[in-house]
């Protein structure tokens, strides 16, 4: 995993393609453009892990290119609960559970992923609440979503 500078990424794929992400809908592209500044973005290779089981839970991530898996130990293998896509978030609810990482996230294709820190995420709150509304409603949206997904995939497994 290397980190990549916001701005050259910005450059590189355009404010209108970052825009085109869920977990940015509706954000201004001042408050888009702060997150890719302010925040950590990362270049992941295929099967590279994001996070591991255990690790801490004080920040999410954003697809920004690319996809991952969420996945849980099940005895002696591990099991995909979740794939992540582009403009998708993952690790939000550990963060807000202040809890430690309950899987691990692996690449599943080369990836970019931005980390929003707990510091990141309170800042725009008190810098930019609009959009932090816009993006907590997104965020929210998003869980709402899995959890739906993840109901129904528990009613059709035999």
């Amino acid at each position: 995993m290397r980190e990549v500078d916001g701005g050259k990424l910005l450059n590189e794929f355009g404010i209108d393609y970052f825009k085109g992400g869920s977990t940015f809908g509706a954000l201004s592209e001042q408050a888009i453009i702060r997150l890719l500044e302010k925040g950590r973005i990362y270049e992941l290779r295929n099967e590279e892990a994001l996070f591991d089981i255990g690790s801490r839970g004080d920040s999410f991530f954003v697809v920004l290119k690319g996809t991952l898996s969420f996945c849980k130990q099940r005895a002696e293998h591990w099991v995909s609960l979740h794939d992540y896509s582009f403009g998708e978030q993952i690790g939000f609810v550990t963060m807000i559970a202040l809890l430690s990482r309950n899987g691990k996230a692996v690449a599943t294709s080369d990836s970019y992923v931005l980390e929003i820190s707990n510091e990141l995420f309170y800042s725009l709150h008190c810098e930019m609440p609009l959009d932090f509304g816009l993006l907590l409603m997104n965020l929210s949206r998003e869980m709402a979503r899995i959890i739906v997904d993840m109901g129904n995939d528990l009613v059709d497994t035999d």
